[in-house]
């Protein structure tokens, strides 16, 4: 063993006999050890001093291993974990490693066999520690989220710290706002993006709980927007989240002034009943649009299923549309179309006058983008 690979480590067992013999095994090797009979006095050692690897039992009263597991990420990302039982489950198994468990290990675990991945867990855990430092430098922390246990921890964070900015809409040639898109933000720093937020989402199965806070965050602020549309976005996933259909839901109250802009993350082919859904949704007051047109996978197969009272553009379409005869025959063709279906068409991203007159020469009629405004919190 070098200096590099010894380690600080804690021991939690509730069998005195086992814990005994393990930590004297790693003092031996030359690691220092501390020691705890259960999960509670495991988790305040871990606030009060650093650790490079915990090693556990996973059957404990009060707090089993996985518990810690969670409770370790949700306090430090980068400490490896070993658990060990003596009733080995696949079901256990599985959800050591889904919540970043480094090794599983069977009892009786011999000193021979733990100790390499003693060794071997202390240097991973000085590596992310290096690697996490970097890219915190670099600010690309959001590339280092880590398992799921941290996942879920830093998932709940950005919940309870979303808050939604709002970005007007305006018609054309009047300038006149008609609208906002309701744009989800958090200050949870490892998912600062939009983007990183519904994909965490989406690794965790979480959708559902998101879109119902981004709907009650919006419904909250309807108020202060009467008389304008509300654009908020919707996860193809969560026409299939009964709460989006329900009376007392918080949004409900407000349909007639929503418009729910549906984003295909995931394909529309997983939504059972697909067209009772959107008619339900139609009779509570919402309106339809189909976002991003143009991006890729957003396409006429979506319009003809939606057959939204909006289309709007994707804003790689509009970026430099001005300068670009090869977009302005895509965008001419799309807004004819939707027009023809009795559609408005909404253009998504405009920056500059030149995109605005370009895009108004081709029929669209409606506007969105950083020359008309950018997104910001509500004033008062």
């Amino acid at each position: 063993m070098t200096a590099n690979t010894r380690g600080r480590i804690l021991v939690v067992d509730d069998d005195d006999a086992v814990l005994r013999v393990t930590a004297q095994s790693l003092m031996r090797a030359g690691h220092d050890v501390a020691t705890a009979i259960n999960g509670v006095l495991a988790v305040g050692q871990l606030r009060e001093s650093q650790f490079d690897l915990v090693v556990s039992d996973i059957s404990m009263p009060g707090m089993t291993g996985i518990d810690l597991l969670r409770a370790v990420r949700e306090h430090d990302l980068d400490i490896q974990v070993v658990i060990v039982t003596g009733s080995p489950e696949v079901a256990t198994a599985v959800r050591a490693i889904e919540y970043g468990a480094l090794r599983y290990l069977i009892k009786p675990v011999a000193p021979s066999a733990l100790l390499p991945i003693v060794d071997y867990a202390v240097r991973m855990c000085r590596m992310a520690r290096v690697k996490r430092e970097a890219l915190v430098l670099l600010g690309d922390v959001e590339r280092f989220v880590g398992d799921r246990a941290a996942l879920e921890s830093r998932f709940a964070r950005a919940l309870k710290d979303l808050w939604m900015a709002y970005q007007p809409l305006v018609r054309w040639p009047d300038g006149g706002v008609f609208g906002y898109e309701a744009l989800l933000r958090s200050t949870e720093a490892t998912l600062p993006t939009p983007g990183a937020v519904v994909e965490g989402a989406e690794q965790l199965g979480r959708l559902h709980d998101l879109g119902r806070v981004i709907r009650a965050a919006v419904a909250s602020a309807a108020s202060a927007l009467s008389g304008f549309k509300l654009f908020v976005n919707l996860h193809s996933v969560d026409l299939t989240d009964k709460a989006l259909f329900s009376p007392e839901s918080p949004l409900s109250a407000f349909a007639s002034s929503v418009v729910l802009e549906i984003t295909e993350r995931a394909s529309l082919a997983n939504v059972r009943d697909l067209q009772p859904r959107l008619r339900l949704l139609r009779e509570m007051g919402y309106q339809i649009a189909l976002d991003d047109l143009g991006a890729g996978y957003a396409g006429l197969t979506s319009l003809a299923q939606l057959q939204p009272e909006f289309v709007k553009l994707d804003m790689t379409l509009v970026r430099g549309i001005d300068q670009n005869a090869t977009k302005q025959k895509l965008v001419g063709s799309m807004v004819s179309l939707s027009k023809d279906m009795g559609m408005l068409v909404v253009a998504e991203g405009v920056e500059t006058p030149g995109e605005r007159d370009v895009l108004a020469g081709l029929g669209c009629d409606r506007f969105q983008g950083y020359f008309f405004g950018r997104p910001a919190r509500l004033s008062g």
